[in-house]
């Protein structure tokens, strides 16, 4: 066998050693992997309403509006307050709603957050503590996701870990494993996950999303096979050395 020859054999086998490495580890990746079969935007929700029935006479925000504490939603022409205020009942202002010099009462908002729905809209009426707009709280943000899963792979979810959410425009957005809820359907884990998402992350990208918005959600699991765990121990060995060489 000539020199030209093993060289050849030399670098195609190479060539294939890197090919193999490199299925297995992707291999081990996406056995790593979870995506939801289901996932969409979520948040707390807020009711805004009003102590005092009335008239809605104007309107200061729509459905997707940002607002923030303070901020009017609408003004209410209330013949209930009228009259308290016509029998010298004091009606103080608070962090709800603003009792006008006219008479009437400004519902204000209490969270920053987007307007999911008007209610009651200008020139309809709104009764005593009946809502009429309804908020998402901004600081509450979380993508609520579904995941089918074997039972053996819903041991491998674990509090925490990495979430990769795309929006519908293609942005992505890092999150993590929050609570978990679980039921057993056809054979299958059913699990419902909360994904934690920092508020900020949505201001990068040019506001808030609606909640409802439907997102694709990938979910790392807890990778047990022979490669990953060796991948985790090198990593974990190095990471140790730097620590050590840095004190």
């Amino acid at each position: 066998m000539t020199w030209s020859t093993r060289f050849r054999l030399f670098f195609g086998t190479l060539v294939v050693l890197i090919l193999v490495a490199a299925l297995t580890v992707s291999l081990s990746q996406r056995k790593g992997e979870a995506t939801a079969t289901s996932a969409e935007i979520d948040a707390v929700t807020y009711i805004v309403g009003t102590d005092y029935a009335g008239a809605v006479v104007e309107q200061f925000v729509a459905r997707g509006d940002l607002v923030n504490p303070g901020d009017p939603i609408a003004t209410i022409q209330s013949n209930d307050l009228a009259r308290d205020l016509n029998d010298e009942i004091i009606v103080r202002s608070s962090e709800v709603f603003q009792v006008n010099a006219d008479g009437t009462l400004t519902v204000t908002s209490a969270v920053a957050g987007v307007v999911l729905s008007i209610d009651v809209p200008k020139g309809g009426y709104a009764s005593a503590g009946v809502g009429i707009a309804t908020i998402a709280a901004v600081d509450t943000v979380f993508v609520s996701a579904e995941f089918r899963l074997p039972p053996a792979d819903f041991a491998r979810i674990v509090q925490g870990a990495p979430v990769v959410v795309t929006l519908p425009d293609g942005a992505v957005l890092a999150g993590t494993v929050g609570p978990v809820e679980t039921t057993t359907e056809g054979g299958e884990a059913l699990a419902t996950v909360a994904v934690a998402i920092d508020p900020a992350e949505f201001a990068d990208r040019g506001g808030f999303i609606l909640p409802g918005t439907p997102v694709t959600a990938t979910m790392d699991l807890r990778n047990d096979d022979v490669l990953a765990t060796f991948t985790g121990f090198v990593r974990t060995f190095v990471s140790d050395v730097r620590v050590a060489l840095a004190l």
